[in-house]
């Protein structure tokens, strides 16, 4: 990662690398403050492998701070920003990440303060690039100068010190249980497959890219500044997804790549703002992460005036990317499927015993390629759990292959759930739930919802003795996770339905919420 902007800002280093605001860096000044953060980071102690955490929002900072700590050597971690203190704490302690870099005052949040009574025994500096500077913590000011005393020969060595099979981030996912893992991806592999990505979507050097997923998330970090870095493309962060703020965004900045889960799009097609002649800069859309309809395809290349719309399929643990349908498929295709297997990468669809399903019969999908992860940190046994002996990635989602290798995913072994592109697994949202003193039981599903694609429903058992209030329930969940895990709604029910051996049915509650 840090040789590619090294390469960028050799070969284009007047172009604007990123747009935040009223700051606008050209590569080769990106590249500046990318030697004198590194320098910081060495300063503060931090050693090649070491975890550095990001706890911010999308902007320039948290650019800056990704290729700072790349090239010192350390490995990302980055935390949602939606996260509660529990949940960040339990990241930071299992990442045994060594500094973090935050913000304050990000939607009303003190991050610093929901840390406060932690036990992170690792966690040695934070670092606020954005906002007031509480008691004990360092400035971004304060992290620059903390190399004042480090050569940029250092930095310099560390960079040369890096290969492809360095570990360059650590993202954390539920997989298949509720407490999430860390997915150990290397430089090489995240460099290739969004290389790849880039030149599948076709973006280019003149794009200007509006990046609305978060940073935090491979769709805002890998297919956001890395595709982007990767083609010498500009790179314009948006902080929270808000439709007028985006729809100004796209004329002030002329944005040609708005990428984002359906939920986006259609906020956009129906919010009476809409001013398409605002919008024609547009060329390139890449969606997925949920249902999206054909209707919805044409209403983007027909009102929104994107020339290009492709859907696409990945998870954490294959690099973020699997497949992706083309630029030249159609809408019916691009609306019905995920595409099919990337460079390099082979999908299949396979039975319980590992054969090969015929097309159009559903199996669980599994992936193989260089894009499959090291493995989940500290964890061999679960890492034994997700790849078999063979290579291959059991993703855990059922789907089907057509004769053309082009895939549809149409449910989820997991049982996880996707809310406005956000994976949401039950087991952690249960797990969460049955801290409150009204509940005995939890069961949550995910049922459809017109405008997330997905929502959670909670199907809850009182304790005994209580009286469960779901609107109550509902102001305490949004106090304890973030706020795309609170299910929209909680049923409360006598009992669960369960199996012989004990284990919820889950297909029975779905049922209870068809139509």
């Amino acid at each position: 990662m840090p040789g590619l902007l090294r390469a960028v800002a050799a070969e284009r280093p007047g172009h604007p690398a990123v747009v935040d605001g009223e700051t606008t860096l050209t590569f080769a000044e990106l590249a500046d403050h990318v030697m004198a953060a590194a320098r910081g980071f060495i300063g503060l102690g931090v050693e090649p492998g070491d975890r550095v955490a990001i706890w911010a929002p999308n902007t320039w900072e948290w650019v800056l701070a990704l290729l700072g700590l790349q090239s010192a050597g350390a490995v990302l971690v980055p935390l949602n920003t939606r996260y509660k203190g529990v949940e960040a704490a339990h990241i930071l302690r299992a990442s045994q990440a060594e500094v973090l870099c935050t913000v304050q005052g990000f939607l009303g949040n003190d991050f610093v303060t929901m840390l406060s009574d932690a036990d992170l025994p690792d966690l040695r500096t934070t670092v606020v690039l954005r906002g007031e500077i509480p008691d004990g913590t360092l400035s971004f000011d304060g992290l620059i100068a903390a190399g004042g005393g480090v050569a940029p020969a250092e930095v310099d060595r560390r960079v040369a010190a890096l290969t492809p099979e360095t570990l360059s981030d650590l993202l954390f996912t539920s997989g298949t249980t509720g407490l999430p893992k860390g997915v150990m991806c290397t430089h090489g592999q995240t460099l290739r497959a969004f290389a790849d990505w880039a030149r599948t979507v076709g973006l280019g050097p003149d794009d200007r890219y509006l990046v609305v997923n978060p940073f935090f998330h491979a769709f805002g970090y890998k297919a956001g500044i890395v595709a982007a870095f990767s083609v010498g493309a500009t790179v314009v962060p948006e902080a929270i997804f808000d439709t007028e703020r985006v729809m100004e965004a796209v004329e002030s900045h002329k944005i040609t790549m708005l990428p984002g889960p359906p939920a986006l799009y259609q906020t956009m097609l129906n919010h009476p703002a809409l001013d398409v002649t605002k919008l024609s800069s547009l060329r390139l859309a890449v969606t997925g992460a949920a249902v999206v309809p054909v209707a919805l395809v044409e209403a983007m290349r027909d009102t929104l005036g994107f020339d290009t719309v492709i859907t696409g399929y990945g998870l954490t643990e294959a690099c973020g990317i699997a497949t992706m349908c083309r630029h030249d498929d159609d809408p019916q295709t691009i609306a019905s499927f995920s595409g099919r297997a990337v460079p390099g990468v082979e999908v299949e669809v396979h039975d319980a015993d590992g054969v090969v399903q015929p097309a159009m019969t559903p199996g669980e999908v599994v992936v193989r390629g260089y894009n499959v992860m090291q493995g989940y940190a500290d964890d061999p046994g679960q890492t034994a759990e997700a790849i078999d002996e063979h290579g291959w990635l059991h993703t855990g989602d059922i789907g089907i292959m057509d004769e053309r290798g082009y895939l549809r995913i149409t449910d989820r072994l997991k049982d996880m759930f996707i809310v406005g592109g956000f994976n949401a697994y039950p087991a952690e949202i249960e797990s969460l739930l049955a801290a409150h003193p009204d509940l005995a039981q939890v069961a949550v599903v995910g049922m459809p919802d017109d405008r997330l694609g997905e929502v959670g429903v909670a199907f809850v058992v009182a304790a005994h003795g209580a009286t469960p209030d779901p609107d109550s329930i509902m102001t305490w969940a949004r106090d304890q996770m973030a706020n795309f895990k609170v299910p929209r709604q909680i049923v409360v029910v006598d009992s669960l339905p369960l199996n012989a051996s004990g284990k919820v049915l889950k297909t029975d509650l779905r049922a209870r919420l068809a139509p």
